[in-house]
């Protein structure tokens, strides 16, 4: 909790707003790369919140959700706290369209990082080092990838109490507890003992106004719940997802779904099939179990062992 902000150098006073530059490397042009930080700073103490994007340069939705929650004014009238919005973290991948930077690295399995690693090294040691210890929570903007739609959701750590609560204040259509990933920013955060949630909503390269809608209705809930903005939340039927699993491509082929993202499905309901090109061979998909779709492949051509549907179930109420 903090009256003000300060970050790289610069203090920004209570009531006011500032935008940051944090330097993260070059171009071989040699051109300088910093990630543009914006600062919005409330009138009383409240907790300093990280809103983030562009961890995948080519996960758009999450850049235009937080493009469009400053353009709309969302922390013009902050009561309290401080808000640090980072749009793009990884500028390298924005640039070339792409999930990674240009080696090839991700930088969500870069963390802690280092200045003398990988761009994806660097990266995630400029937001560790410089961003992370001044926060108290963050949420974590992304898409599918892969051509992979994901439904509206916030994914939390599993006994992670404060992860949980900020999900549900959110208020997502669907609620997933995931495991966390090595060298990940949701790992790292909480050895730092700063809880980090993610919001999943539609796919890479993609807008989609449902998603983004979503996002934003969550984000201005939470900063309401959090005593940061004035208003009432909006409140929505939620599902707590205590197991997810995938359903694979059994064979190779032509593949077109029935079924998608969001709905509700049984045990042995077909939610697609797998045509072979000469139009001889239909394999048809069957739910492996009761549950709801989280996400579901656009792929129109897929291999073997491919991910298809993205099925949770173990069902929690929220209570």
């Amino acid at each position: 909790m903090s009256l003000g902000y300060s970050i790289n150098g610069v203090d920004i006073e209570p009531g006011k707003s500032e935008s940051v530059s944090l330097y993260v490397g070059k171009l071989p042009s040699g051109a300088k790369i910093s990630v543009k930080t914006y600062i919005y700073s409330g009138l009383k103490d409240g907790p300093n919140v990280l809103l983030l994007a562009g961890m995948h340069g080519d996960e758009i939705n999450g850049i235009e959700i937080l493009r469009r929650s400053m353009a709309e004014g969302l922390y013009d009238n902050l009561q309290a706290g401080n808000v640090i919005v980072i749009p793009i973290l990884n500028i390298y991948g924005f640039l070339n369209f792409s999930r990674d930077v240009p080696d090839g690295k991700d930088v969500n399995r870069s963390f802690p990082g280092t200045m003398s690693g990988s761009l994806a090294s660097r990266v995630a040691r400029m937001l560790t080092k410089r961003v992370l210890p001044t926060i108290d929570f963050g949420i974590d903007f992304h898409t599918g990838g892969d051509n992979r739609f994901n439904y509206p959701q916030i994914r939390f750590s599993k006994k992670d109490d404060v992860g949980r609560e900020l999900a549900e204040l959110f208020s997502a259509p669907y609620l997933l507890e995931k495991a966390m990933i090595s060298k990940s920013l949701r790992k790292v955060a909480r050895d730092m003992k700063v809880p980090i949630i993610v919001y999943e909503g539609g796919e890479a390269l993609r807008l989609d106004g449902f998603v983004i809608e979503s996002a934003l209705r969550g984000l201005r809930n939470v900063l309401i719940s959090k005593g940061m903005l004035d208003g009432t939340p909006a409140r929505g039927h939620s599902f707590v997802f205590k197991r997810s699993s995938w359903i694979r491509a059994r064979e190779a082929g032509i593949f077109i779904w029935s079924k998608k993202s969001g709905n509700r499905v049984s045990k042995g309901e077909i939610l697609g099939s797998i045509f072979d090109p000469s139009g001889q061979q239909r394999t048809p998909i069957a739910a492996s179990r009761d549950g709801y779709i989280l996400g579901h492949n656009n792929t129109p051509v897929v291999h073997q062992g491919d991910a298809l549907f993205h099925i949770g179930y173990e069902i929690q109420p929220i209570e």
